[in-house]
């Protein structure tokens, strides 16, 4: 007798997160090591304490061409992954909406076992580190982060009734992802120090078949499939076409009045994570340089403290919904959050004011599950893989442009302006502030909408405010 699942998918999260990201620290400095080792022929010492910043440091003629190297590296590997998983996120999300939500999150979940593990086979074996790319590329074609994702969230949309608790339960997933990733990111260079790197890869792996074996016999599936679904019978071209097609018909069978609210939603949504995570993704840089010059013990305290984010922002969501505060307000707070913040970092020049400088942004985090939530609500259920294969797809692209624009800006101001990329995020921040606004005066409800939608036939305009037998949601 099968036992009883559980739908909570906040355990896969939060393991998700620390696996991951116990290993993602260890990625760079990895490479870095062995990249060290075949251009100077020397062994990476781990002893040397003088400062980067020190001028008379006689290995900083190293530095640059291993840098280049590294970066170079990591460029090829973010490629080779990038590309594939798009595609693959785009197919299947879309397609768990007639098949399940499951798919999108076991395929993830063996294609980071096997990512983790081709490291520990490469450092244990001392292998080509070059065979780390295909790694990569293998882990794309399973999905990568934004499958993983895209299919948690929608297997929450299917879950959640109610639009408060649909944006509570995002709210809590993106807190959950940034505390454990913080934990596990803080942890790793004590693990490093007192293990290797073969202790800590063999870790992530075991935690990453913990959650594949949870995913696969205790998580309930949400989506669930007819008795006499013709998936075996129908032709093989048919089930690609519905896969590759399920974003189109989520615009294609809708009003004209909803699919004005998604777009602007979704570029609300995607500009605001350009700026945010192009700014934040520069802050290490700016932090090892002078004249700040920190240590890895200040820069590990400054990721603890930029972690928490996370959990405030999740505070600031729970206790402004609950004060019946507009979804709309909230995202401005958090825009806003941000763009000061940043601000504030372009122009820190001590250890303290840096430390200050985060705390602006303690409430940045709070426009996202707050738009996927809203961005839930004007879709049908039958809809919600989709509408988060869009998303994550999206998402995905407009994460990996902020890290190579703000990169490439960052290296080329920083001599003259090392603050710039940070002044650069906030003006950014403007562009979803005007789309809020334009947004707040169209006057939409995506409560009013939900309603309309559940009851729209495919190819039919939804009824306009005064002809709806269903008075709107306040």
């Amino acid at each position: 007798m099968r036992m009883r699942g559980l739908y909570l998918v906040e355990p896969l999260v939060a393991v998700y997160a620390f696996a991951s990201f116990l290993v993602y620290p260890l990625v760079q400095q990895y490479v870095y090591r062995r990249l060290w080792q075949e251009l100077t022929n020397t062994t990476y010492s781990t002893s040397d304490n003088n400062s980067h910043c020190d001028p008379s440091n006689s290995t900083r003629s190293y530095h640059a061409d291993v840098q280049k190297a590294a970066s170079l590296f990591s460029l090829y590997s973010e490629l080779f992954s990038m590309i594939p998983s798009l595609l693959a996120t785009l197919i299947l999300v879309a397609y768990s909406d007639q098949r399940g939500r499951k798919i999108t999150i076991i395929l993830p979940l063996i294609g980071s076992l096997v990512y983790t593990l081709s490291f520990l086979a490469v450092s244990f074996f001392e292998l080509n580190v070059y065979l780390l790319i295909l790694s990569s590329f293998v882990n794309g074609l399973f999905g990568g982060l934004g499958t993983f994702l895209g299919g948690c969230f929608a297997y929450i949309a299917d879950l959640c009734e109610d639009g408060q608790q649909k944006t509570l339960r995002m709210a809590g997933v993106d807190m959950v992802i940034g505390l454990l990733s913080g934990v596990a990111s803080l942890s790793t260079g004590y693990f490093l120090q007192a293990a290797g790197f073969n202790w800590p890869f063999f870790t992530s792996a075991l935690f990453h078949c913990v959650n594949l074996l949870y995913a696969i016999f205790v998580l309930e599936e949400t989506v669930k499939r007819p008795a006499d679904d013709p998936l075996d019978s129908s032709p093989q071209p048919n089930a690609l076409q519905r896969m590759a097609c399920g974003v189109y018909h989520l615009f294609a069978g809708a009003g004209r009045r909803r699919n004005i609210l998604l777009v602007l939603l979704l570029l609300i949504f995607n500009s605001f994570a350009f700026a945010n995570i192009g700014g934040i993704s520069m802050i290490t840089l700016y932090e090892l340089n002078p004249p700040l010059c920190w240590s890895e013990i200040l820069i590990g305290y400054g990721s603890a403290l930029t972690t928490t984010v996370f959990l405030t922002s999740f505070v600031g969501v729970v206790a402004l919904s609950r004060c019946g505060v507009h979804n709309l307000v909230i995202v401005l707070m958090g825009i806003l959050s941000m763009a000061v913040g940043m601000v504030l970092v372009a122009f820190t020049k001590t250890t303290l004011m840096m430390f200050l400088a985060r705390l602006p942004m303690l409430l940045a985090i709070m426009p996202f599950p707050v738009l996927r939530s809203m961005m839930s609500k004007v879709v049908s259920k039958t809809e919600q893989g989709a509408l988060f294969a869009c998303v994550a797809c999206l998402d995905s692209a407009s994460s990996n442009a902020a890290s190579a624009v703000f990169s490439s800006v960052y290296a080329a101001t920083v001599t003259w302006n090392s603050g710039f990329c940070f002044l650069l995020a906030a003006g950014l921040c403007g562009i979803p502030l005007a789309l809020l606004a334009a947004l707040g005066l169209l006057g939409v409800d995506e409560a009013k909408e939900a309603i309309e939608t559940e009851g729209l036939i495919p190819g039919e305009e939804p009824l306009s405010g005064n002809e709806s037998i269903v008075p709107s949601t306040p």
